[in-house]
């Protein structure tokens, strides 16, 4: 049974003093404690657990603890003193909650009830009295800087809905920048103005203001986004401009150094007779590739250009059919005697015919005198070769008006004349000749000198082998003479 009972608005509160005095009796003295846990006496072991079980602060050397411990009056009073400055700190707010029902149902409003705490908690009363008043009262640096009755250290509350108060004002006080604001939402009639607070009268004004800080505020959101989105977009800004520049300065360097590098290695390229033939390129910069070929190209004609300088002009008709013959035979020959005079009339010489060159030339005396011809534009000992691959010896007499087919083992008998109006083309990549009538004249170069001529030497381009297809017109094979 308790040993009290009190009555509140209620209920009745029954309060028992049991165990009052165990639950705030002091402590022990620590020098009690130290003493029972290392007697020595004869009726007390110190080697009992028990004891050492129940006195375990008595471990503790005396010069670690020192100070006696605080009473249960001592610790009650600091507690109150904490509760006081902690309350003295803040300002109240008192929550009344209403029970709906003694049933703890869902849904279940018991209104007797209801209006029995409403009478008994003084709600009534309270709301009198703060319509008899001012209901809100806020200092003047809270009302601009505060989200109601809660402090922001680094936000606002109403002052972003005047012109003169947004961002900062720049009003004598707080209470000029607070008279300004309501003057201009037309609130002035509503509030008072005291010292340190404004006293606002109808809750209906904080409700104003509130709405015009709804509509605002997606407006000052966008107005910060767009503030930081442009401030991240200038660093980024400027650390792209910071790599592009180093980026320059690097390309610089890399450019003057390939020129100074291209410079270095080209200063010896006027000494004749190579013309820096030998040179080895550097590897340029990928962005001066471009600029590289271009100079690679030019270098090339500069260094032909001074080759040409020094060709006799009577040479200049042989050096422009050797140019034509290498555009012609690139890649299908490997020697085709660009490095020796071309004598075009190779039967005629002692020196290409030895045996038979006096012969030949009787007979081209012979054809001259018949056709008419006016120069000889070629004649060469040549090898036939039929379908069935055997080999004949002839010679081949090119004119500037006939093609004709020679048979040396005969004193060189024209064994077949073709006007050269009658030639369709001349296939200098299979070596090979044909006319329009379909008639050919097939032949090859020999692969031996043939009994009577020593011809040609190993740099002739008549001296390279070649495959020979299976063709029924005039095939040329050259191949090494030995």
């Amino acid at each position: 049974m308790p040993d009290s009972r009190f009555t509140s608005e209620e209920q009745e509160t029954g309060y028992s003093v049991e165990g009052f005095i165990d639950k705030n009796r002091d402590f022990l003295f620590q020098d009690f404690k130290r003493l029972l846990y290392n007697r020595n006496a004869a009726c007390v072991c110190s080697t009992d657990p028990t004891l050492r079980a129940m006195w375990p602060d008595g471990q503790q050397d005396i010069t670690e603890v020192t100070k006696r411990p605080l009473t249960a009056g001592t610790l009650f009073k600091n507690s109150m003193v904490a509760l006081v400055e902690n309350l003295a700190s803040k300002e109240p707010f008192y929550v009344r909650c209403i029970k709906p029902n003694e049933d703890k149902v869902a849904g279940k409003l018991d209104e007797n009830h209801c209006r029995h705490q409403v009478a008994y908690l003084g709600l009534l009363e309270n709301v009198r009295v703060r319509r008899a008043g001012f209901a809100s009262r806020q200092p003047y640096s809270r009302f601009l800087l505060s989200l109601g009755h809660i402090a922001l250290p680094c936000g606002d509350r109403y002052k972003m809905t005047c012109e003169y108060t947004w961002p900062n004002h720049l009003l004598g006080s707080d209470k000029a920048a607070v008279s300004a604001l309501l003057e201009q939402h037309g609130l002035q009639g509503d509030v008072a103005f005291g010292h340190s607070k404004l006293f606002i009268r109808s809750p209906r004004t904080l409700v104003t203001l509130e709405q015009s800080r709804a509509r605002l505020i997606p407006i000052i959101v966008l107005l910060l986004q767009k503030a930081w989105r442009g401030t991240l977009a200038r660093w980024h800004c400027r650390r792209l401009r910071a790599v592009y520049t180093i980026m320059r300065w690097f390309r610089r360097h890399k450019v003057r150094a390939h020129l100074a590098e291209l410079q270095r290695r080209f200063q010896a390229a006027r000494q004749p007779p190579l013309y820096g033939r030998d040179l080895v390129w550097p590897l340029p910069p990928a962005v001066l590739q471009p600029f590289q070929d271009t100079c690679h190209a030019l270098f090339c004609r500069w260094r032909a250009r001074q080759l040409v300088k020094n060709i006799p002009p009577s040479d200049m008709a042989q050096i422009k059919a050797k140019v034509a013959a290498m555009a012609t035979l690139h890649g299908l020959r490997l020697d085709w005697g660009c490095r020796r005079a071309w004598a075009r009339d190779y039967l005629s010489s002692a020196t290409d015919n030895p045996t038979a060159s006096g012969l030949f030339a009787q007979q081209l005396k012979t054809l001259r005198d018949k056709d008419g011809f006016g120069a000889v534009l070629f004649s060469s000992h040549v090898r036939k070769v039929n379908r069935f691959h055997k080999i004949r010896n002839r010679a081949l007499l090119l004119t500037d008006r006939h093609l004709y087919k020679l048979d040396p083992d005969r004193q060189y008998r024209v064994m077949r004349a073709v006007p050269l109006e009658a030639v369709s083309n001349v296939d200098c990549r299979q070596c090979a000749a044909s006319a329009r009538d379909t008639a050919g004249l097939p032949g090859a170069l020999p692969q031996s000198s043939p009994p009577l001529s020593s011809y040609d030497g190993p740099d002739h381009p008549k001296t390279q082998p070649l495959v020979a297809p299976k063709l029924k017109t005039l095939q040329w094979l050259p191949v090494p003479t030995g």
